[in-house]
């Protein structure tokens, strides 16, 4: 605890000797459940906002190009409007659907999806807020580096009509229609929407069809009932990476018939409910009640023949059901404020793998077409407490403390092998104390110590991993990956060159200990590999936002991070290659009758003080705005970000790049209509660069590790969109 007293003090030494007067009534903004953060005056941690006008007016494409304007955020596309998000750089390391290190909170609900990325309507988002570092205090579970809170649209502005209409590069294109009401005891609306694209990439297009809405309905003057549902479809295939720079170079859209992706062909169903009741129980207390369901049925292709990767050799059929309700009382006054909340879950999570082809695993009895390979169930409770204390010590002081605890009961399974089955129980517990110092009306210090935790999943307890190449061994005795954010940051508004600025800066840093990952590096077939609490990990960073009102004639917007991510203790790391004396005829059965020289070797490094893979130094977005007439709005936006290395070795370092954007907005009301035209441009220069670049081991099999093993998807250069809209 030494290290922490000195952030500790620094929220603590600013209390002031001034006799309390008037304070007026404190409120606790934090929610699980509802869009709260409303007041940053008084929060001691960093919180990033964007708000449904700001999506609207950007005409985004997927949730990457507004998330890049908040500091600490990166973002990883792959195809279509699917996405990881990332804060502060935790969990850039691994390939597929692990668990992001960020929880995912949609409507009150937190959301997982099996290949552990976000899938959210654009056109359906009120609000997005982030809370950047260790969150669990809040959230629970995979809140190790913070939380994306989205609120979808609800409320009587949405009364009427509206249809929109979309179409941009590579067959983009997107309908849209909405129809809402608002009365005196209720309010509600239906949308739909559908998004297409062929996509850039060779067999890389999708389809995602959307129906959701929102009833509420005024129980009386001080209670209301919500009922909200979002249903989607989506078609997508994922198939873009391609193997080492120079095909990079030559094959930028992976139209080699050659290669194909791991994983393909995904077909995926969400379905989420949820009816939430609020209650007011005087003038400064209040009631939240939120049940939920949350459905993912996923069905996918994997592992490609080698002879023909077009043809896959098996299917999987994944099924998730995520139940639960969460509690919240809250009470205000004018010292102190308080919140105390319960989160009740449980989920189930389902998977079948059935053998599509068994022409390259004649060495396996029990492959046979239409067979399954796998067959198991997870399930999952969580029980935990949460709360929150908000005491103003003086008039500009305000000291803040939250408590969490988490009961994770786990329970494996198989129903192929039962020597697999498996249950784990984890006690973990999160805490947050923090303080905010008005200084004046317009600049506030805070400071915080907060903690964040990601419990090991089912596969890396007992059943391994499938992946690429060989399913890592089990470890029933993995801990909880825990986190410990320190954080301090000023707020401030001021007049810059007689232009009014919001500044928020903020520095911190996390120290991650027991981070999991496999022993022997990612996918590997060395012996022994298997998921251990490798060693730590340290991300420390500054984080500067200015923004100023978009309404005048000109405005700007600027989002800079500066981020060292590097590992404190990561002795065994195991890289591996093809061994140089192995030869695929070699058999001990026949003469010479000597041993066969094994396939693979490894080379052991220590990778201590190594930088954490893709996680750029700097990241700088800038975005100008210009209101040349009335109706007009026009925005230009410069993303840069600097070099990063692609591997675990720090052996193989990718250049940095700055993207230039650029959209024009024409809004106009004739009579009861709004009209609304938009055009977009992305890359606007047509910059060549890598949207991601992997290294894990000697994928190409040529006794060497360099860079044309890597695994790249190149950015499909510029595209443009346009747009037109009507509501009445």
């Amino acid at each position: 605890m030494r290290g922490y007293s000195y952030w500790l003090l620094a929220a603590t030494c600013l209390t002031s000797a001034a006799v309390a007067e008037d304070l007026g009534i404190i409120q606790v903004e934090s929610s699980t459940i509802s869009d709260r953060f409303e007041d940053k005056r008084s929060e001691p941690s960093n919180i990033g906002a964007i708000s449904g006008e700001e999506l609207e007016r950007a005409h985004p494409e997927n949730i990457q190009q507004v998330l890049q304007r908040i500091p600490g955020i990166t973002t990883e596309v792959q195809s279509g409007d699917s996405l990881k998000i990332h804060i502060r750089g935790v969990e850039n390391q691994v390939y597929m659907g692990e668990k992001p290190g960020v929880a995912i909170v949609i409507d009150g609900v937190p959301v997982f999806e099996r290949t552990g990325k976000v899938n959210i309507d654009l056109d359906n988002i009120e609000s997005i807020k982030v809370v950047k570092g260790g969150a669990s205090y809040l959230f629970g579970d995979d809140a190790l580096a913070g939380a994306v809170i989205i609120t979808t649209k609800r409320g009587a502005k949405y009364a009427g009509y509206k249809l929109g209409a979309e179409a941009g590069s590579y067959g983009y294109r997107k309908g849209l229609a909405r129809a809402g009401f608002s009365g005196e005891n209720a309010n509600g609306h239906v949308q739909v929407s559908t998004r297409q694209t062929d996509g850039y990439h060779d067999d890389s297009g999708s389809q995602a069809d959307y129906l959701n809405g929102k009833l509420q309905y005024y129980l009386s003057d001080i209670s209301d009932v919500t009922f909200g549902v979002e249903l989607s479809e989506r078609e997508k295939n994922s198939h873009g990476s391609v193997k080492g720079v120079t095909a990079a170079a030559l094959d930028p859209k992976s139209e080699d018939p050659a290669y194909n992706d791991y994983a393909n062909h995904f077909d995926v169903n969400l379905a989420k409910y949820f009816v939430t009741y609020s209650r007011d129980t005087s003038a400064d207390a209040n009631l939240l009640v939120n049940a939920y369901q949350y459905g993912d049925e996923t069905k996918f292709d994997s592992a490609p023949l080698d002879a023909n990767p077009d043809i896959y050799s098996q299917a999987n059929d994944y099924e998730q059901v995520q139940r639960g309700v969460k509690t919240e009382y809250r009470s205000g006054g004018q010292r102190l404020a308080w919140m105390a909340g319960l989160d009740l879950r449980d989920n189930r999570y389902e998977n079948q793998t059935t053998y599509l082809d068994c022409s390259e695993r004649t060495w396996d009895p029990t492959c046979a077409v239409g067979a399954l390979s796998g067959d198991n169930a997870t399930d999952e409770e969580v029980r935990a407490i949460y709360a929150e204390t908000k005491f103003q010590v003086t008039a500009p002081l305000t000291i803040t403390l939250n408590g969490r605890v988490d009961q994770i009961d786990l329970e494996y399974t198989d129903n192929l092998d039962a020597t697999l089955n498996g249950t784990k129980d984890f006690d973990v517990s999160s805490w947050r104390i923090g303080a905010n110092y008005a200084v004046s009306p317009t600049f506030d210090v805070y400071s915080n110590v907060s903690t964040g935790f990601r419990a090991p999943t089912v596969e890396q307890l007992f059943v391994g991993s499938a992946n690429p190449s060989v399913a890592v061994a089990a470890n029933p005795d993995l801990e909880p990956e825990e986190a410990v954010n320190m954080e301090i940051g000023i707020r401030r508004r001021a007049r810059w060159m007689d232009v009014p600025v919001d500044l928020d800066l903020a520095v911190f840093q996390i120290d991650r200990s027991d981070h999991i990952q496999a022993s022997a590096g990612q996918y590997t077939t060395a012996a022994g590999n298997r998921y251990e609490n490798v060693g730590d990990v340290r991300h420390r960073g500054l984080e500067l936002s200015l923004m100023t009102d978009p309404a005048r004639t000109f405005s700007f917007d600027v989002a800079y991070t500066y981020l060292d991510a590097y590992f404190t203790r990561y002795n065994d790391f195991y890289l591996q290659t093809i061994n140089p004396a192995y030869d695929p005829t070699c058999s001990p059965f026949r003469p010479p009758f000597l041993p066969c020289a094994p396939k693979y070797v490894s080379t052991q490094y220590d990778n201590t003080g190594n930088q954490v893979p893709r996680v750029p130094r700097h990241h700088l977005n800038l975005v100008g705005h210009y209101r040349p007439a009335q109706h007009w709005l026009i925005s230009a936006e410069a993303d840069a970000i600097s070099s990063y290395y692609a591997d675990e070795i720090n052996q193989e370092k990718i250049g940095g790049h700055t993207v230039y954007n650029l959209v024009a907005n024409y809004d106009r009301r004739y009579g009861n209509t709004d009209w609304s035209f938009f055009a977009r441009i992305d890359n606007l220069f047509d910059k060549q660069y890598y949207n991601t670049a992997r290294g894990h081991g000697d994928s190409n099999e040529d006794t060497v590790y360099d860079q044309e093993d890597l695994s790249i998807v190149v950015n499909p250069g510029r595209t443009y969109t346009i747009g037109l809209s009507v509501g009445f």
